[in-house]
Order: C-alpha cells, then structure tokens, then sequence
C-alpha cells in the first residue's frame, strides 16, 4: 500500500509539472496577445469589451488579468514543488524499509 501511494503521489507531481507547463505557455500566449492588441489598437477589440471601454482601461484590465494569472502559476509552481520534494522522501522511505 505504501508503494501505491508513493507511486501516486509522484504521479500527482508529474501531472502537476505538465500542468504549470501549460499554463506557462498559456502567459506567453497570453502576453503576446496583449502585445498585438496594444500596439495596433484595433477597434472592434474595444466594441468588443462594451460601450464605455477606453484604451488606458482595457491595458489596466488586460495587464491585472496577467498579474492575477502569474500569481497564480506561482502558486502552482511552489505546490508541485512541494509535491515533488514529498514524493522523493516517500520513495526514500521505502526504499530504506524494505
């Protein structure tokens, strides 16, 4: 039993590595929108997000969307490291016991 939960945890910690690549790669998508959009500034992007929509305050959206997400990835980031560092241990402990 405890080498099948072993076993899940590092699972868990792999999946999460996949997970915190995508949204790794979702920010640079993201960011790069943000850069096409602010430099071009086309205008249906503007009738789009609604009537009473200026430049200054869709940037401020856009960029407080990105800081929200990057906090968010950081978390990620410091919980599968975290998950890692539990599933080596355990396979530490189980290779010692047995």
């Amino acid at each position: 039993m405890n080498d099948l939960f072993t076993l899940r945890v590092r699972s868990a910690a792999v999946a999460g590595w996949w997970t915190v690549l995508v949204a790794i790669g979702f920010v640079i998508l993201l960011w790069l929108a943000y850069l096409c959009v602010t430099t071009t500034h086309p205008a249906w992007i503007l009738h789009l997000w609604g009537p009473d929509m200026t430049w200054p305050l869709m940037q401020r959206i856009f960029l407080r969307v990105i800081i929200i997400f990057r906090i968010l990835v950081w978390c990620m980031i410091v919980m599968t490291l975290w998950l890692t560092l539990w599933a080596r241990q355990l396979k530490k402990r189980t290779m010692t016991t047995t």
